[in-house]
Order: C-alpha cells, then sequence, then structure tokens
C-alpha cells in the first residue's frame, strides 16, 4: 500500500503523517509531496527518513491513494493526474467539493456512498465536517427542517501564517499579517471572501455541503462564521428546527451513542466542550444541549472538535480506512 501525502510540509500535512501513524495505517511505502523549493527535505515517520519529491515524481511512483492538502489550484490541476495513474485521490481542498460527479464524505454520515468508481473523493469544510456528525443522527430521528449555526473558528484553520499573526501581537512584535486586522484581543466576523449575497465563501461552504453531505436540499440553513484569538479546535453554537417533537433526554443518549462523539454536557459541574479540550483529538465534542424556549421542536447545542484532525486531516485517513475496510480499492 503505497501513500503520497500531497502537502505533506503544510499545517495540515503534517498532521495527516501524525494521524497515520498514530492510526497505524498499514502502508507500506509513504511518498511525501511538497513544491519545488522543499524537494529533497527530510521528514520523519514511524523513525525512518523519507525525502520530499514533486508531483511528477509521486505520479510516476503510481501510489494507491493520494491525501491532497496543497491548496484547491494545485488539487483542479494534479488529482486528475494522480487518478489517470490509478490513485484514489482524497482531496482535502474546496475544489472538487460541490462537483457532482464528486463525493463529500464525512465517514460517520455518509461513506456507504462510496464506490469503486470513486476515483477523486471530497474532505469537505472542517466546519461542516463537525456540524453534521451531530446533525446526521438526528435528523435521522427527528428531520431538520432548519439549521442556524454560528462559529468561533480558530487560527489554525488560516494557516501558520496567522498562527504567528496571532503569537507576535501577543508578544507585541510586528510581522507579516494573515488578516486584514488584528486578531489577538479581536473577533473578525469574515472567513475567506464575500459573495454577492454577503455571505462569505466559509458560510456557503456550510450551508451547501450540508445539504449534500446529508443528501436533503429541502433542509434551510444560514451560518455565520467567525475566527476567534484561539488555536485547538473550532467552536459551533447549533439552532436546529426539526419536523418532529424530541425529547432532550433522548437526544442526549442519541448522540452519546453516536460514532465519533462525545457528549460532555454536564452543567452542574460547569462541564461542556472547550477547544483547549479537543486540541489533538479526533472526536466531535457536543454539549450544551438545551430546548429553544422560543420555538417549537427546536434545539441548541454547542459542537467542538480540532479543525485540523477530525475537521481535516483525521477525516481524510478514516476516508481511506474505510476504502480498505470495504475492499473499494
Amino acid at each position: 500500500m503505497k501513500v503520497a501525502v500531497v502537502g505533506a510540509t503544510g499545517l495540515v500535512g503534517t498532521v495527516m503523517l501524525k494521524v497515520l501513524e498514530e492510526r497505524n495505517f498499514p502502508l507500506t511505502e509513504l511518498i511525501p509531496v511538497a513544491s519545488e523549493k522543499s524537494v529533497g527535505k527530510e521528514i520523519t515517520f514511524k523513525g525512518k527518513k523519507f525525502a520530499v519529491v514533486n508531483i511528477d515524481t509521486a505520479i510516476s511512483m503510481k501510489p494507491d491513494i493520494a491525501l491532497f492538502s496543497a491548496g484547491g489550484e494545485t488539487s483542479l490541476e494534479h488529482a486528475p493526474r494522480f487518478a489517470e495513474a490509478g490513485t484514489i485521490v482524497i482531496d482535502n481542498s474546496s475544489a472538487w467539493r460541490m462537483d457532482p460527479a464528486k463525493k463529500l464524505i464525512v465517514p460517520e454520515v455518509n461513506a456507504d456512498v462510496l464506490s469503486i468508481d470513486d476515483k477523486i473523493i471530497a474532505n469537505p469544510n472542517c466546519s461542516t465536517i463537525q456540524m453534521v456528525v451531530a446533525l446526521k443522527p438526528l435528523h435521522d430521528k427527528y428531520k431538520i427542517k432548519r439549521v442556524v449555526v454560528s462559529t468561533y473558528q480558530s487560527v489554525t484553520g488560516t494557516g501558520v501564517k496567522a498562527v504567528e499573526q496571532m503569537m507576535n501581537e501577543r508578544k507585541g512584535v510586528e510581522g507579516p499579517m494573515a488578516y486584514a486586522y488584528p486578531i489577538d484581543l479581536n473577533v473578525i466576523p469574515q472567513i475567506d471572501v464575500f459573495q454577492e449575497n454577503g455571505y462569505t465563501k466559509e458560510e456557503m461552504k456550510m450551508i451547501l455541503e450540508t445539504r449534500k453531505i446529508l443528501g436533503d436540499e429541502s433542509i434551510k440553513i444560514t451560518a455565520t462564521t467567525v475566527r476567534i484569538p484561539v488555536m485547538g479546535g473550532h467552536s459551533e453554537s447549533v439552532n436546529v428546527e426539526f419536523e418532529n417533537e424530541f425529547d432532550v433526554t433522548e437526544v442526549r443518549e442519541i448522540l452519546d451513542r453516536t460514532e465519533g462523539i462525545v457528549v460532555v454536557d454536564d452543567i452542574a459541574n460547569l462541564k461542556y466542550p472547550m477547544p483547549i479540550h479537543a486540541h489533538d483529538k479526533d472526536e466531535v465534542f457536543v454539549g450544551r444541549i438545551r430546548r429553544d424556549e422560543s420555538l417549537p421542536n427546536t434545539l441548541n447545542m454547542w459542537i467542538v472538535a480540532d479543525n485540523l484532525r477530525k475537521g481535516a486531516a483525521t477525516n481524510a485517513v478514516q476516508i481511506a480506512e474505510y476504502l480498505l475496510r470495504t475492499e473499494l480499492i
């Protein structure tokens, strides 16, 4: 089993390598891939050193799986080349997510739609992934009518430059700016570029991707995505209106027994999910589960997950694990 990691030296690529090692993914050969300026650098994986190669070299090595985290332009240009060489691509960019011919996969939610013909598989947006993991079992039980989500997203979602900006600001040091404004001691209600409808691209990703993953275009969704000065994970305040009545105790029980979810909801002891606890973990944490008393059949939840792991690297590796387990590769 040959596995290429495209973008291996980036923030998500580094975590992908870590997740592959932690989960003991059964690869026999690792092919780290990065831009020309990184070619020849060595990375360590399971105690062995591997030299970084360029994309052309990686394609010629015919990997079985290529985990992509190198940006949309790279994916659009090179993912089809890998696929033509017989490689299954699992892509972490937004390049293929809304392509009707490509599957958008969260393994706990909709991996069963995958087939042996899927050669380019899209990994959803980080903020979408954690939300749909929690929404899916509730949609199955009560049928969702409408979702209102506000996000509180880690600077790690932007990348290394954003982390450096925040830490520089904390130390009073001038440096490169990833954002148009200071992020430390601030909140920026803009993630990605604005669209004609006044929503940002990140907000539209959550709206469109959620419907595609859940396979239900009738769900009404509105989103506000916000960058905050934290690391460790994204947080979301999610308000869900159902067609059918629910019992809050039953909701907790459903979430508690759902694969990939950890319920942390003990307000008597001030227990609820926070990024500081989700950091470096693969699960989605759900708490503050309570009825919205202003509307019938409506629920509030607080959802937290490590955006670099479940929101990106871990989800991609879990897709690869599913392909192996079901002999789709």
